[in-house]
């Protein structure tokens, strides 16, 4: 039998990541909690996004329905000397894309940005409130220009962009409030350039279900601010 059956990996090696696993999570969860810090939050409020946008990635609230006509595949069967072959034909027919927002890659992003602007106004923090808004300003242009739509996925954006730009708006339009500038910009400028500017593409995708801030755990928006709040 131990001809044929043998384990993958080696016991050793086995258990070692089943140890490390655990501790890339911690490593995970501390640097984005990190960084949620250096936007001035408390640790546990920094901490309770952490576990809001991980378990909300997986949750899509609907919000509406895009209808379409268009090419659909369909299958008719044809019988041969009583052997019945199905044979894919093309047809026009009536398309249904439904549209959600995500609630790790969305809705918390959006709060934290809306909190940060209210903090900005009680606080009088006129100017880096406009600098702020001109970051996302140029941050969904760029993201508008790099964002292409994806046949039946959805709007796609290459990862590297938007944390990259939102660093450099940081480090030019910041000031003393850096990761306010970079957090807001990475994922604003996606959720808006990316997302809400290509509204009009989203019925020509052909997709059953299209989320606005993705779907899936720590999606490109979440990560684009992360990512370029660490890098200031």
């Amino acid at each position: 039998m131990r001809r044929y059956f043998f384990l993958p990996l080696t016991l050793p090696f086995l258990i070692f990541l089943v140890l490390l696993l655990p501790l890339l999570f911690i490593l995970f969860a501390s640097t984005i909690t990190i960084a949620f810090q250096k936007l001035g939050l408390p640790l546990p409020v920094a901490f309770t996004l952490f576990w809001a946008a991980l378990i909300g990635s997986f949750v899509n609230i609907p919000i509406t329905e895009i209808r379409s006509y268009g090419p659909i595949v369909k299958v008719a069967k044809v019988s041969f000397f009583g052997i019945t072959y199905p044979v894919p034909y093309i047809d026009w027919g009536e398309q249904k894309t439904m549209v959600s927002i995500n609630v790790g890659g969305a809705l918390v992003p959006i709060s934290v940005v809306l909190y940060e602007f209210i903090r900005l106004i009680i606080l009088n923090e006129n100017s880096l409130f406009v600098r702020t808004l001109v970051a996302i300003l140029i941050s969904t242009l760029i993201s508008k220009a790099f964002s292409r739509p994806v046949k039946g996925l959805g709007i796609a954006i290459p990862t590297f962009i938007p944390p990259l730009i939102a660093a450099s708006l940081a480090l030019l339009l910041g000031g003393p409030n850096k990761p306010l500038v970079a957090y807001a910009s990475g994922t604003m400028g996606v959720l808006i350039g990316a997302d809400l500017l290509n509204w009009g593409k989203l019925k020509e995708l052909g997709a059953p279900m299209v989320s606005i801030g993705g779907a899936g755990t720590f999606d490109g928006i979440f990560l684009a601010g992360i990512i370029a709040v660490l890098l200031v």
